[in-house]
């Protein structure tokens, strides 16, 4: 099966040896998105909702240039720096995600790229 490469002005350019995302067959896979404004490379927001939000705009766009969208999102992957943001983060993932949510894990991790709080990845599929 052809794996192609996605990306998109519209999201934070890799910051390192990886795609944005990849389509493989009917499936997107997502890299992680921190919340990097896509034109400064610098990160948005002090607190973890203003990452939320930015860090799922990143992957809206990336989704969208891939011909998909965050309703079509199967599962995603949260990385937190302090799980006390749990709460936080979903009631701002919670309008994000509506009708049938993704499956979902969320871990703890020490440290994230750019001294972010939260970062997401996920798996999508292509909108026919």
């Amino acid at each position: 099966m052809e794996k192609k490469q996605i990306t998109t002005p519209h999201a934070p350019a890799a910051i390192g040896p990886y795609s944005q995302a990849i389509r493989c067959g009917q499936f997107i896979y997502t890299s992680g998105q921190v919340a990097l404004d896509p034109a400064t490379g610098e990160i948005v927001g002090e607190d973890v909702q203003a990452q939320t939000h930015r860090v799922l705009q990143n992957l809206q766009a990336v989704l969208e240039s891939a011909g998909s969208s965050l309703k079509s999102v199967i599962k995603t992957t949260v990385f937190l720096t302090r799980m006390s943001d749990f709460q936080a983060v979903n009631a701002i993932y919670a309008n994000y995600f509506t009708g049938t949510t993704p499956a979902r894990s969320t871990v703890a991790v020490v440290e994230l790229p750019r001294k972010a709080l939260v970062e997401i990845e996920c798996v999508a599929l292509v909108e026919d």
